[in-house]
């Protein structure tokens, strides 16, 4: 067996549990607030549906100093039949463990991937530690399709308020649709169902968590490689996603480099596969969809636009090197509107995305360049989704996003004839 990068505590607890059926995976770091409630409704949803199978929940921790550890292990469902479950066939076993490695979620999933390997396990899941929707029906939608009817990857579906996930919204969704064929509505959603073969398969690559992958790119990762490599994907609807927002015009710089350089590199690694896709289909779906009430997310308007405007002044030169000159002079012209009034047309926008990819895949600068001077124009992007969609339902953003990503499907013969004629 290659080198392993558990501890020698946790392979001994492992081993004394010897396998199990299901494991279930948390990472965290400083979770206090709101892991007791993710570990409750995660053994209650493991007691609930899952009652004749062996279950380990495996907390995977980055080295919390604000008592998050000691939550875990202190927490609990005290009472089964308050929330209607019999007393389970077999008690839900908890893994606690420090992980190794970059600091990350990526470095957290290796860990969890590893002890799920070891017990053997027929299924894995991973939820995040910052969850306060999550209910025990999470669990069997994202073990049910992978327990009972043989998928190998189960991506999840959520009602988010409409400037939730606008990282997702503008770049990951459409553009890894457009790519790769596959409607995976939220491919870096955060919670996942994994079949026994694809954790195997997600383990052989040992090089990859020694990436930025280990940081911020494990999602998409995931969600590509499930796809590329031929696995059988689907997705299950989990209700409303209520975690810890924050101002999609603030604190984005890392992520975003680190997201978006996740799937440019992945474009290198499965060319053969996303260059004979001409469209998308959509993947099974499980779960009942219904209306629910999502958190109010934040906006800073005014600061979006004026990180838009000063890219502008600041970056021209360093975009003159990859955008056509008829990009640059639409995005010129966008800095002189005024903020309520400011728009970004799709159409511009997926070029854009698309001749970003091909100065990442030319290296025409520095890639870490090329990524971080992507920022400011998803600022206008998000500042310009924000004023059309003022008044806009959850459904008519939805379909706003449709659009969306049909243009990065128009739009994809261009950028796959660029990108060949640089292979050649």
């Amino acid at each position: 067996m290659p080198r392993s990068i558990l501890s020698k505590e946790t392979k001994k607890r492992v081993k004394e549990y010897k396998n199990a059926d299901i494991v279930v995976g948390i990472p965290s770091y400083n979770n206090s607030r709101t892991i007791a409630h993710v570990i409750k409704a995660v053994s209650a949803g493991l007691a609930k549906h899952f009652a004749q199978y062996r279950c380990v929940i495996v907390n995977s921790d980055g080295g919390s100093n604000d008592g998050t550890l000691d939550i875990v292990k202190d927490t609990v469902v005290e009472d089964f039949s308050a929330i209607l479950i019999e007393h389970p066939r077999y008690p839900v076993h908890k893994i606690v463990t420090p992980y190794h490695g970059i600091p990350g979620k990526g470095s957290a999933f290796h860990t969890i991937f590893e002890i799920a390997s070891r017990l053997e396990a027929k299924a894995c899941a991973v939820v995040d530690s910052d969850l306060r929707s999550i209910t025990p029906e999470w669990v069997e939608g994202l073990l049910e399709p992978v327990v009972s009817h043989g998928f190998d990857f189960v991506a999840p579906l959520y009602q988010r308020h409409k400037y939730d996930g606008t990282i997702t919204n503008s770049i990951v969704y459409p553009l890894t649709r457009a790519l790769y064929g596959k409607r995976i509505r939220q491919p870096i959603g955060g919670e996942f169902g994994i079949s026994k073969n694809l954790v195997s398969h997600f383990l052989k690559d040992k090089e990859i968590y020694t990436t930025d992958v280990a940081r911020f790119g494990i999602d998409i990762w995931m969600t590509t490689t499930a796809v590329a490599s031929g696995f059988k994907v689907c997705q299950s609807f989990l209700g409303a996603k209520i975690h810890d927002h924050k101002d999609p015009g603030a604190d984005l710089s890392s992520m975003m480099v680190q997201v978006a350089g996740s799937v440019f590199n992945l474009m290198e690694r499965y060319y053969a596969i996303w260059a004979r896709v001409t469209h998308s289909d959509a993947v099974p779906e499980f779960g009942f969809k219904f209306e629910v009430s999502t958190d109010p997310v934040k906006v800073n308007l005014e600061r979006m636009v004026e990180g838009f405007n000063q890219g502008i002044s600041d970056l021209s030169t360093v975009w003159e090197k990859f955008l056509s000159p008829d990009v640059l002079t639409q995005l010129r012209k966008l800095a002189k509107s005024n903020i309520l009034e400011f728009r970004f047309p799709k159409k511009l926008w997926v070029r854009i995305i698309y001749e970003f990819a091909l100065a990442y895949h030319k290296s025409v600068i520095s890639r870490h360049h090329i990524l971080g001077s992507l920022t400011p124009l998803y600022l206008g992007r998000t500042a310009a989704f924000v004023n059309e969609n003022l008044e806009s339902t959850s459904v008519e953003v939805e379909n706003e996003i449709e659009r969306l990503c049909l243009e990065f499907e128009k739009q994809k013969p261009y950028f796959l004839s660029h990108f060949e004629k640089e292979r050649l």
